[in-house]
């Protein structure tokens, strides 16, 4: 049930009187539940339970945090059919991709549960005493990774459960051990608080402490700010554009005590297509990305809105096909009015860059919050004067870029900003652009082959991140397993009795994990 009241742990709360309402894009209105914004004092008593959660949560077992993480599964499948119509009703999403984030949710978690439960994340290292050792005695060291403390995350606009309550970021600091306080996304705040209730009655039903969770609304920026501000707060998970993520960085750094922000901004992702597999199958692949370009309306941080070639009639013969059969797919609805005037801003304002071709732009009467999508082309030389034609435009937008040669394909590729992915169209002739590929890699996350970028698996090898402002942080990964090193960081022990180190570290092995011993990887027990 939907009450529009604060999380402060698992108490309901509605102090203040600033409220706000979500929007059903598909039909043009308001939908029908009154939200309470978190006053100041609901937002530090958030924080506040979560530091003393901390106290004992960081202790928690593998086991009991396994147990927590599929409880939260088991919760939201059990909200059924109410959270999927929430979903639909505050995003303008079909009832087929609610479903399937709804398992990308719970896969998320079930996979947290089982690396957990499994231990060996924490990286245990050994190096045991040396002390008879000349010149000097070698102490015995031990380290692992231990919990940070609690995490603010921020729900995404275009993944309500996915990259929002209960998505990958949380996920990942409940996995690690660390409390989590959810700015709910104003968007889709009657989602989050269902997925909120899931979680609180997961918490109850496996003892955590109260505090480990909190949900908080918000329809502007203050109830942000004032979380990242709090000395409590030791990180921050967000996904979104790259001004709110900078200005979330940029507080976390003026901090007294900065902490470190995760966000996931802002990409282009750039397709590199080759000579050859143009020749080859230029029809085929321009069908493939008018369906890529428009999926979701193109409100996908991996959407390809840059597609990059060598002049010539192959690929003018792609451009063509490309804006041929874009036209032919039935616009869809954006996620909320905003984002829709955000799109038709951002296009207009890339449609009036000079010495641009306009080759498709979706021209018949669409539904209110339907985007219109549009096909632009550029010469290359054009391109790398202008920066605007750089920056994204979130929805089913995408620009073709005609180089005059290789080198120039290198030239735009090593001046893009960081990004998400990066993929190359080929047929037989990689090999044969070396400089491309490395140039390529040096600027995206991922790289894809003969494929699209839309699409993210969840999976161990996924890295879903780039070099900035495609996140603040190349080196992490916000999809997969991995990202749980976001929220922990490297702790020693030296000369440690054994008895009272943690289990992860004793002679005895008694948790059974793979650990590194004096420089080899074993389960076996000193």
């Amino acid at each position: 049930m939907i009450t529009g009241k604060n999380y402060i742990g698992n108490t309901l709360s509605a102090e203040g009187n600033k409220t706000y309402k979500t929007f059903n894009p598909q039909l043009n209105i308001e939908n029908e539940h009154t939200f309470y914004e978190a006053t100041s004092d609901e937002i530090n008593e958030a924080v506040e339970l979560a530091a003393k959660a901390f106290k004992s949560f960081r202790h928690t077992s593998g086991k009991q945090k396994a147990d927590f993480l599929n409880a939260i599964a088991d919760e939201i499948l059990a909200l059924d059919d109410e959270l999927i119509n929430v979903y639909c009703s505050e995003s303008g999403l079909p009832e087929g991709r609610a479903k399937g984030e709804r398992g990308r949710t719970v896969f998320q978690l079930r996979s947290f549960a089982d690396l957990v439960a499994e231990g060996s994340w924490v990286e245990a290292t050994i190096d045991t005493a040396i002390p008879d050792r000349q010149p000097l005695p070698k102490s015995d060291i031990r380290k692992m990774n231990i919990p940070l403390g609690p995490v603010v995350v921020f729900g995404a606009s275009n993944f309500p459960l996915a990259y929002s309550t209960a998505g990958g970021d949380t996920a990942a600091a409940f996995a690690a051990g660390c409390p989590v306080i959810v700015k709910s996304h104003p968007m889709h705040a009657g989602t989050g608080e269902l997925v909120a209730s899931a979680i609180i009655k997961a918490a109850n039903k496996t003892n955590m402490p109260n505090g480990v969770f909190s949900n908080l609304n918000s329809s502007g920026i203050e109830v942000g700010v004032q979380l990242v501000k709090h000395p409590e707060v030791k990180a921050v998970g967000f996904t979104g554009s790259i001004r709110g993520g900078r200005a979330l960085l940029d507080l976390a750094a003026q901090r007294e005590e900065p902490i470190p922000v995760f966000a996931e901004m802002g990409s282009i992702n750039p397709v590199i297509m080759l000579p050859n597999a143009l020749k080859n199958r230029s029809e085929s692949l321009a069908k493939t990305y008018a369906s890529s370009i428009t999926l979701g309306t193109g409100q996908f941080c991996t959407n390809p809105g840059l597609i990059i070639g060598i002049k010539g009639n192959d690929l003018t013969n792609f451009i063509s096909t490309l804006a041929n059969e874009i036209v032919k797919i039935e616009p869809s609805c954006m996620l909320h009015p905003n984002i829709y005037g955000a799109y038709e801003s951002n296009k207009a304002k890339a449609l009036a860059q000079p010495e641009l071709s306009v080759v498709a732009n979706y021209d018949t009467d669409v539904k209110e919050n339907y985007a219109r999508q549009a096909i632009t082309t550029v010469e290359g030389k054009t391109f790398l004067a202008n920066s605007t034609l750089h920056q994204e435009v979130f929805g089913p937008f995408s620009m073709v870029v005609q180089c005059e040669n290789v080198e120039q394909m290198e030239a735009i590729i090593s001046n893009l900003e960081g990004q998400l992915t990066g993929t190359l169209i080929a047929d037989g002739e990689a090999e044969q652009y070396s400089n491309i590929i490395s140039a390529l890699q040096n600027r995206v996350g991922r790289l894809i082959y003969n494929g699209v970028p839309t699409g993210v698996e969840v999976c161990p090898s996924m890295v879903h991140g780039g070099p900035y402002p495609a996140s603040t942080d190349s080196r992490f990964t916000a999809v997969g397993i991995h990202s749980i090193k976001r929220w922990v960081r490297p702790f020693s022990f030296q000369d440690w009795p054994n008895q009272l180190l943690p289990d992860e570290l004793k002679n005895e092995n008694p948790l059974g994990i793979s650990r590194n011993v004096d420089g080899k990887q074993t389960n076996q027990k000193i």
